[in-house]
């Protein structure tokens, strides 16, 4: 570290800060700290980009990297089959009207469902600022050698995105992360060209890694990364992609429709481009250790990426690591804030609202900044505890999808019911608990059956559950039991059916005025929708020629992605 690159992190850190705490002029209600709907579609792709983009999914992928080569690129790329669905799940976000996605859960099942969600939301956004902030620290501390601890790192940047979150609540995430997100790109490529060029280019890379290893510049591994896991893991991530409470934001706080689901898709190719980058990146950085006759096991996973910035950015060009390092906490804060506000949100509108009703909407505001404050302290304490950040990244993956079922089933069935949702979240969360008991997969793995097709892996302390299988098992498992007891137990009542189905085929206008959450504002025009399918009590409406044209677009793109990366390193 020079003294330039000292220069550069206070400069950025009280610049994004003053930032933020100046869009907090414009916080009036709980409504303006909450969920203010007036971005357009350049900052909702930069927010939408910035809040599901962090520098810790770099140091995942660069984890794997050591171990599964190219193939490590899926640990970030699940979703990017996913991703084409996005269009066409923005627009239901945000003509739903909520606050809060547990908003949405209270209205189309009862508020112990709405509840429930809340309380798994506010654990799962803990731990996921948990997620990011170790991923941080991992990363300061490789990239300075030490210098900076990686304590001290994250209690810094801790204070800072509380700061200004607390004061300008969502709209002060939107705007920083407009300028955090433009950084975090940068943060994504700017080591890329360097590395290859000390590995002799892409030609250079494979031929130092093939000689290693050649199943490392495979895209699916064998035994690891396959098809199958793709494929759970991609639908995993669409079902669970409904229940991360930040997407309520993520799809709600834009002008209409439209910038919703150009901010929601868009921002998230980009993220799928920039995982390009940390792919190539870190096989880069694999094969430069390899010419210099260093052993892999010998390296800290959780450091490549940020040792390699260290060995090339400050002899490139003065300031260039300490540019490297606002970058790097930039991408951490721009998903720390939002994530922030949305956990605070769940808390005061869903848990304590209810409880104490009738208070100025002051009071509601500032009990959102406390809390916030205490979501946070919550998250700290796990980075503090969890062990690496991929151990992180695992728990994390796994929780939202447990309550991620009902959203799916009651948006397109009318049969779900506030029992068969509770029944479905149960059923999901038993399944996975009881699958990672080292006693029931030691139990499991006496079948032969089960480990021919995979069900069970061996590991050196233990037999071990397929995570792929996993996945298959608690998402059946949630399925059958809210159907099986949707039938059998008392049906929602059609009034509270018809409103929410309303809601979801009534377009955004511009400039509408939501005097509560899931209501219509007045003067609304009926919904027109034309439906496809309403047999045995369902609910699917005709795709609009904007939502096809946009869903067959992603797709386009999603194909270009994987054929041009396939292209590049093949």
């Amino acid at each position: 570290m020079q003294s330039i690159d000292w220069a550069m992190l206070p400069i950025y850190l009280i610049g994004v800060t003053a930032l933020g705490m100046w869009t907090a002029r414009k916080v009036k209600s709980s409504g303006d700290f909450f969920m203010p709907r007036r971005f357009g579609k350049a900052m909702m792709i930069t927010f939408a980009f910035g809040t599901g983009t962090s520098s810790d999914q770099a140091v995942s992928v660069a984890s794997r990297t050591i171990t599964n080569g190219l193939s490590a690129i899926w640990w970030q790329w699940l979703w990017l089959p996913a991703t084409p669905f996005y269009w066409l799940l923005a627009p239901i976000f945000r003509r739903l009207r909520a606050t809060t996605t547990a908003d949405v859960y209270e209205l189309r099942f009862d508020r112990s469902v709405g509840v429930l969600f809340a309380i798994v939301g506010v654990i799962g956004l803990s731990v996921k600022i948990g997620l990011l902030l170790k991923g941080a620290g991992a990363m300061v501390d490789s990239c300075t050698g030490g210098v900076i601890d990686a304590n001290w790192a994250i209690a810094v940047t801790t204070v800072l995105f509380l700061v200004y979150g607390m004061a300008g609540g969502l709209g002060a995430a939107v705007v920083t992360d407009f300028v955090q997100g433009l950084m975090t790109i940068l943060f994504s490529f700017l080591l890329l060209p360097f590395v290859l060029q000390a590995t002799g280019g892409i030609a250079g890379m494979r031929e130092t890694v093939a000689a290693h290893d050649p199943a490392m510049l495979s895209l699916v591994a064998p035994q690891t990364i396959g098809l199958f896991f793709i494929t759970m893991y991609s639908i995993q991530a669409l079902v669970g992609i409904v229940a991360q409470p930040f997407i309520m934001g993520v799809c709600g706080a834009g002008r209409n429709e439209m910038d919703g689901r150009v901010g929601f898709m868009v921002g998230n190719i980009v993220k799928r481009v920039c995982t390009m980058a940390w792919s190539l990146t870190s096989l880069a950085a694999v094969a430069w250790l390899l010419n210099r006759g260093v052993e892999l096991s010998t390296v800290k996973p959780d450091h490549l990426y940020g040792e390699v910035a260290r060995a090339f950015l400050p002899s490139v060009f003065p300031g260039l690591l300490g540019v490297f390092l606002a970058c790097l906490l930039a991408s951490i804060m721009s998903s720390c804030d939002a994530i922030m506000i949305s956990a605070s949100a769940l808390f005061t509108q869903n848990l304590y609202r209810p409880l104490a009703p009738d208070r100025p909407d002051r009071h509601y505001m500032n009990v959102g900044r406390i809390s916030a404050a205490g979501v946070v302290a919550i998250g700290v304490a796990f980075a503090y505890w969890v062990p690496s950040v991929v151990e992180a990244l695992d728990i994390w993956f796994k929780v939202a999808p447990l309550v991620g079922i009902p959203f799916w089933i009651g948006l397109f069935w009318r049969g779900a019911t506030p029992a068969g949702a509770w029944a479905s979240a149960i059923g999901a969360i038993v399944t996975w608990r009881l699958a990672t008991l080292p006693s029931v997969a030691t139990w499991m793995a006496g079948s032969p059956t089960l480990v021919e097709w995979g069900v069970v892996k061996p590991s050196e302390a233990d037999a071990a559950v397929n995570d792929a299988w996993l996945i298959l098992a608690y998402l059946v498992v949630g399925v059958v039991s809210c159907v099986l007891v949707s039938l059998v137990t008392e049906p929602t009542p059609d009034e509270k059916l018809n409103r929410f189905y309303t809601l979801t085929r009534t377009p955004v206008r511009e400039d509408e005025v939501v005097e509560a959450p899931c209501t219509l504002p007045v003067g609304a025009p009926p919904p027109n929708r034309r439906m496809l399918v309403t047999s045995w009590g369902l609910e699917i409406p005709a795709p609009s020629t904007t939502a096809v044209v946009g869903f067959l677009a992603g797709w386009v793109m999603v194909a270009a992605l994987v054929a041009g990366f396939m292209l590049m390193v093949g």
